[in-house]
């Protein structure tokens, strides 16, 4: 399993969204609004934005705000907003590389913000491309595994490009070329089966190994900047030791 996978699923398990569930819509709002900028506001035209209001749904998002964010995003009525998506780049404890996405309307304060917890945390921005040379950007889809056969959900993926499809835990996590992830997961989504994730993501291609307590800072700053309302994901070159996961689900 992917570090990627890993920490997705201790997360689910923690269940960290609940504790914070304003934040989980901030965060949802903005990932409405970007696919409803860039596929337009018709969620069956637009498979981006139908898994997106799935996930608001899901959390139990209110109707209305779904339907603010929609049409904040596609530019309908006063109260449409600007918004850019964002990457930085830096090192965590240890010269762990990190890789940060961000969805803002305010491109200075999710700057400061970063800086802010690097400078708190032991960690410091790099300048463009000083870290992503070592990753590869990927498409990482996530279907649910209940009462879905993998040899289906694999022939569905790879017929539409899928490069690999891994069955883990209680989900089958498909991996695609980056250009083909709309396509995927569009495909998935008419075959029937449940999507909780559809997303661009970095995989490093080399990973590195801690001993868990060193580990452990790392995953304490890469948990801060995630807590940040315009911060997407975070993506690190740390290896999820077996250690790290069971010290992470207990933490």
């Amino acid at each position: 399993m992917s570090g990627h996978s890993k920490w997705s699923t201790i997360k689910r398990k923690k269940g960290a969204e609940d504790a914070k569930r304003g934040k989980i819509f901030t965060r949802i709002a903005r990932e409405i609004m970007m696919a409803a900028r860039e596929g337009g506001p018709d969620p069956e035209m637009n498979a981006a934005l139908r898994l997106a209001m799935d996930k608001a749904k899901a959390a139990n998002m209110p109707k209305d705000n779904i339907e603010r964010a929609i049409n904040r995003g596609a530019g309908i009525g006063d109260d449409a907003v600007t918004l850019e998506e964002l990457v930085y780049e830096g090192y965590g404890p240890h010269g762990v590389a990190l890789i940060i996405t961000c969805v803002t309307d305010n491109r200075n304060r999710t700057l400061a913000d970063i800086k802010y917890v690097f400078n708190r945390n032991n960690g410091n921005l790099a300048n463009t491309g000083a870290v992503t040379w070592q990753f590869e950007q990927k498409g990482y889809i996530a279907v649910k595994s209940d009462g879905a056969d993998y040899e289906e959900v694999f022939m569905v993926a790879a017929d539409e490009g899928a490069d690999d499809v891994q069955e883990e835990d209680d989900i089958y996590a498909i991996y695609t070329p980056r250009e083909d992830l709309a396509r995927v997961a569009r495909a998935l989504s008419e075959a029937g089966y449940t999507l909780t994730e559809s997303e661009l993501i970095w995989i490093a291609q080399n990973e590195i190994d801690l001993e868990t307590d060193q580990a452990m800072q790392v995953m304490s700053l890469i948990e801060k900047l995630e807590e940040l309302d315009d911060i997407q994901n975070v993506s690190s070159n740390l290896s999820i030791t077996d250690a790290l996961a069971e010290a992470l689900s207990a933490a």
